[in-house]
């Protein structure tokens, strides 16, 4: 459990503890005013994101005895989401949000009132229609600012609480965000979509209560800009193809108007880099031998482009070992599906650079429905999930192949989540595919929609009713396929997956069985939605590497 220390300023020595909060603190914000410190604090029965690992923070089920059955009775009294205020004068700590209400995220609105993402319920399904809310300090109070077709993230309020900043945009993950930055005036309740220039917004910071400071993903590059609210002028900081934060562009603006990003690329091990308006300065890196060692054996990246059967033009990312070709492909798919591909470190796992060490090329492809590309691109995805996006992937191996990049004979895919889901259909779809591991899959929507803690949001994406024959989460259900297959697929799952639940992976694996395709299950007993933790993460990569190396060796034509 995490919970909240404090340092005095200026002074060595331990940090001491505030009182304890009933949960663990996801997040914790000073106030403008600095005397009260907003704290978001997680039940210990609250489910984790997909993005996050999926399962529960923890609590008294892991102590229980093993004979004990697990049982469920819904949502549980600790699932909830509660903000809480720390009053760093008087050491007091109060609860601010009221029962009934979820606070998945909040930010300060001026010294006195919060402005938060909420909902009535607390199952990670609720994210998904989850509205913004204003609560005031004082009173506890709340009133709803904003409600949306799609999503909402990444809510903060201006300094003197005249203004609330929120990103808006069609998501599959929370804390996964990338969006239209919405501006909310509270005293007229006025509201305007930000001009970026066609950045999808990532991360959003007031810099006084006149200046908005954003981060986005356009195409492949990151983005940094300012927006002047009295001028109505937005200034870019930064466009690059290196990446900037996590899965998406993130990072902390100064008073000034500059922005402290952690910068990389698959050529550039991470680094801290202070960006001004004519000025990069790297203030630390985390090169070293080892870094060095995995540049000598990783290959290059380079963005790409290329034409989808409709004529939509699809971007990626291609890691290439050394040498001519052509090579054995892996067609590596991001989970979501609103995700996106950049150039980064390693490609943010180490399966790539050991793969193309082997002698394997690395597709990452960004299909219609990724992040980067505008509202209306994310959206092409929703209700055909397995659909066009399917002949994005399909059109990127042919180019490949034409260009003489890669072996048409040797062609793998792997991916996570939803590029799980997508690596088992691909293989019920065209019988190109030499090996394949979906990783946390989903095979079966109909049962995903009853087994899942986001079964509705699935349903919702699929614009199905698993209750009606014939809709998309029958006909999208690489189960129900399972007869057209050939490839060899090792499945992948983690025991505590509540996002993608392992029996999505041995479903397929027995529908493979059962019609005489080579399958491998391995479900790791304490892992979640993704294989994260060592040494299970070393034994999944072990797994996956001979598994393409024994189906489709590098090295022969």
């Amino acid at each position: 459990m995490f919970q909240l220390f404090l340092l005095a300023d200026g002074h060595f020595g331990e940090a001491l503890a505030a009182p304890a909060v009933p949960g663990t603190i996801e997040y914790a914000h000073w106030s403008p005013d600095g005397r009260q410190i907003l704290l978001g604090v997680a039940g210990l029965g609250a489910e984790l994101s997909g993005g996050q690992g999926s399962g529960r923070n923890g609590g008294a089920a892991d102590e229980l005895p093993s004979w004990h059955p697990a049982v469920d009775s819904g949502v549980p009294d600790d699932a909830w989401r509660r903000l809480w205020l720390y009053a760093a004068d008087t050491g007091e700590l109060s609860r601010l949000s009221p029962d009934g209400l979820n606070c998945w995220e909040a930010g300060w609105c001026g010294p006195d009132q919060v402005v938060a993402i909420t909902s009535t319920r607390a199952g990670e399904d609720d994210w998904y229609s989850a509205a913004l809310t204003l609560i005031d300090c004082a009173t506890g109070r709340s009133r709803e600012l904003l409600h949306s077709d799609v999503q909402l993230g990444l809510p903060c309020g201006s300094p003197d609480g005249s203004r609330v900043a929120v990103v808006q945009a069609v998501c599959s993950d929370r804390w996964i965000v990338a969006g239209d930055a919405i501006l909310i005036d509270l005293a007229s309740g006025a509201r305007e979509v930000l001009d970026t220039s066609g950045v999808d917004v990532t991360s959003v910071q007031w810099i006084g209560s006149g200046q908005l400071g954003y981060l986005g993903q356009r195409h492949l590059d990151s983005v940094a800009g300012l927006a002047d609210l009295a001028t109505g002028t937005v200034t870019e900081l930064l466009s690059t193809a290196v990446s900037c934060g996590g899965r998406y562009p993130e990072g902390a603006f100064t008073a000034d108007g500059r922005v402290v990003v952690v910068q990389d690329a698959y050529h550039l091990p991470p680094q801290v880099t202070l960006v001004g308006r004519d000025k990069e300065e790297v203030l630390a890196s985390l090169a070293h031998a080892g870094t060095d060692y995995l540049l000598s054996i990783a290959g290059t990246a380079q963005a790409i482009s290329w034409p989808a059967p409709d004529g939509l033009t699809i971007e990626g990312v291609l890691c290439l070992p050394p040498g001519d070709g052509p090579f054995p492909l892996i067609v590596s798919i991001h989970g979501g599906p609103i995700a996106a591909w950049r150039d980064k470190w390693s490609m943010r796992t180490p399966a790539v650079p050991l793969l193309v060490s082997r002698g394997y090329a690395v597709l990452h492809p960004n299909p219609r429905g990724s992040g980067g590309r505008g509202q209306e691109f994310a959206r092409r995805v929703v209700g055909d999930m397995g659909g066009a996006d399917s002949d994005d992937f399909l059109s990127g191996i042919d180019a490949l192949a034409e260009r003489g990049i890669i072996d048409p004979a040797r062609i793998g895919l792997m991916g996570g989540s939803y590029g799980g889901f997508m690596s088992s259909w691909l293989v019920t779809q065209d019988q190109r595919f030499a090996a394949a591991v979906p990783i946390s899959p989903v095979t079966d929507w109909y049962s995903q929609s009853f087994t899942s803690n986001i079964g509705g949001w699935g349903n919702a994406f699929l614009h199905a009713d698993p209750e009606q024959p014939g809709t998309l989460a029958h006909t999208r259900s690489p189960v129900l396929h399972a007869s057209k297959a050939r490839t060899p697929c090792l499945n992948i799952a983690g025991a505590k997956d509540r996002c993608t639940p392992p029996g999505q992976a041995r479903e397929f694996h027995q529908a493979l069985l059962s019609h005489g395709t080579e399958s491998v299950l391995v479900i790791y007993p304490q892992e979640g939605h993704g294989v994260r933790a060592f040494p299970a993460a070393a034994d999944c990569l072990t797994r996956m590497t001979g598994w393409f190396e024994r189906h489709m060796p590098p090295g022969v034509s």
